[in-house]
């Protein structure tokens, strides 16, 4: 009887354990979705959380989309002056355009 009360605690925690796993999956993907910067609606100050962007590409950000409208790809911010491959490839995985 012992050997069964054992196989059930085991799959009752291997059970919670893969529940727990799996909304704690959903809950980062979800957060990481959250934090992206979307580079259509953002201000100056959220631009400037992105690693490269300072107060005068910030800026520009802001002027090309006022200027062009909103940006249809996240690749098309490299339209801006002062953000070459280099500085895309170290944010694109950090902003959205919606």
């Amino acid at each position: 009887m012992k050997a069964k009360t054992s196989h059930r605690r085991r799959t009752f925690w291997v059970s919670g354990a893969v529940v727990l796993a799996v909304v704690l999956a959903v809950a980062a993907s979800t957060a990481a979705a959250a934090d992206l910067v979307n580079i259509n609606t953002a201000n100056a100050e959220q631009l400037q959380s992105l690693p490269g962007i300072g107060p005068a590409i910030a800026e520009k950000i802001i002027e090309y989309r006022t200027q062009n409208g909103p940006f249809q790809q996240k690749e098309d911010i490299q339209n801006v002056q002062g953000i070459g491959p280099k500085k895309y490839e170290a944010i694109k995985d950090l902003i959205t355009v919606e």
